[in-house]
Order: structure tokens, then sequence, then C-alpha cells
């Protein structure tokens, strides 16, 4: 299947201010595009790509003063699958682990599992380990926390929402991946476009999702706490060890968001003809 993916967000900066964006599809699904991922901005401007110690595309700008316009549109080919499961992938112990997991079993800004360890053992410690524990988690945190866009906070962590009991897709992502890292499973925050692709449509204005992989089985899993079932056209941007690590948008001054606005859907027209075979990943 075809999906196109895009987006179109206007920010007001009182003078020049050095941005940092992670708005394109993530280096590990380049080749899936059927459409070139170029983001352009008006004012047209200079941007500077690089990839992050994470691996996620990175694109440097220098923003003017006054409105400043960042958009996007693309097609990218996907299995049209839904998210892989296995009941029977199993945990691995910590000195099994690869290197590149270690650091995902450690405390972040956001995932405070130094502070939920005690919680996460009385919870989880008698479940079944591998797969069905994850999946426990993730159970727990969807019954437990209440989705509501107007109770997001930038600043709450995985604590604070397992307090509140309220959040939004990337609270829950916070909070399932901190239990999985207090039980010695690496976890990691993902960010990216989910549409509405074989599920009703939510009448709630289309934004970014956020979701989390586990390591187990001997490879990472994605898991959703916030729609607690495997969903078809996830489209990954970014990977980390929490939000803090994918913002999409980074400013290094002053400035308001006047406008966001987010499309993905399957897509079920023709592609242009002169692009209908090139893999671009730009």
């Amino acid at each position: 299947m075809e999906i196109q993916i895009g987006f179109d967000i206007k920010f007001n900066f009182i003078g020049h201010t050095p941005m940092v964006l992670m708005l394109n599809v993530h280096p590990s699904r380049s080749h899936d595009l059927l459409t070139p991922d170029v983001i352009r901005t008006n004012p047209t401007r200079s941007i500077t790509p690089y990839l992050d110690s994470f691996g996620n595309k990175c694109l440097r700008v220098l923003a003017p003063a006054g409105e400043f316009n960042v958009f996007n549109s693309a097609i990218i080919s996907d299995n049209g699958l839904p998210d892989s499961v296995d009941l029977g992938a199993e945990e691995h112990a910590v000195s099994d682990l690869p290197p590149e997991a270690l650091m995902h079993l450690l405390a972040s800004r956001y995932c405070e599992s130094d502070l939920l360890m005690d919680t996460a053992w009385a919870l989880f410690g008698n479940v079944p380990s591998g797969w069905r524990r994850v999946q426990a988690i993730c159970d727990f945190v969807h019954g437990h926390i209440a989705f509501n866009y107007q109770n997001a906070d930038a600043k709450q962590g995985a604590v604070r929402t397992f307090e509140r009991r309220t959040g939004v897709c990337r609270d829950f992502a916070h909070l399932a991946l901190t239990f999985c890292r207090c039980l010695n499973i690496p976890a990691r925050y993902c960010t990216g476009y989910l549409g509405d692709i074989g599920v009703p449509p939510d009448p709630a204005p289309m934004d970014f999702s956020a979701w989390f992989e586990a390591f187990i089985g001997g490879r990472w899993y994605v898991f959703d706490a916030r729609h607690n079932a495997p969903r078809i056209g996830r489209v990954l941007i970014a990977r980390g060890r929490d939000a803090a690590d994918c913002a999409i948008a980074t400013t290094f001054g002053a400035n308001t968001l006047s406008s966001f606005q987010i499309t993905t859907h399957e897509f079920l027209g023709e592609l242009p003809r002169a692009s209908a075979c090139a893999v671009v990943g730009s």
C-alpha cells in the first residue's frame, strides 16, 4: 500500500533564530519513499542535514524574524501489515544484551526508572517474562492513563504521568517504556506518523504519534500503550531514549507556534510519472 504523509507548520519568531528540525522520514525507511522527502520553507532558507547520535536525520536552519513556514508532502510504500506480534519472544539477561541496547535500560529525562523501580516490580514482577510481560505493561498503562489533549504538559515525565493518570501519546509511551527498563527490558522511544488506516477515523485533529520498541527475542518490537493494538501504517521519524531526543523542532530563541497540520492517510491516486520509480532519501 501507499501512504501520503506530510505537515504544514508555522512559527512566528521575534528575531533570527537557529532551529534543529527532526521531521524527515527515518533513514531506515528512506528506501520505501516513492516521492522525494524534501522539507521546504517559506521564506526559503538554507538547510544543512546531519545524522544525530541515534541515527535520526536532522536539519539545521536559521529561521528569519516573523512568520516562518515549514512544510512537506511525500508518498511512502508500506507493507500494509499490522505491527508484528511474537508471543514467544523471550527476555534477555543483561549480560547477553548487545552493547547498543544497554543505554535503553537507564533512566532518562522523561523516564525516571530509578523512581518507579519498586512500583514496576510490585505490578509486573510475577507476570510471565518476555512478550507477555511487555504486553501486560501496555495493558496496565492503557487502562491507567486517560488520553486528553487538554492535559498535555511538555515537562511531564513518567512519574507524574503515573500519579496524574492523564496525558497524551508520548506520556503513554514514556510510562510503559520506563516500566520495561525497571524490569531490565531495553526500551526506546519512537515518534512518527500513524494514520487511521484499518481503524475507525479519530475525530481529533491529526498529530504525530508516539510509541516505543522493546528488545526481546533478539530484536526490537513495536508496542503502543496508547492504542494497545497492532496498527497498520506506522512511518517512523525518530528514535531515542525519550521525547527529549526526538523533538520535531528545537528552537534556540523565543517563538510561538501559530499553525500545526499533519497529513497521514492511505494514498489512492496515481504517482507522478517522473518519480514513480524513484527511491529518494534526501
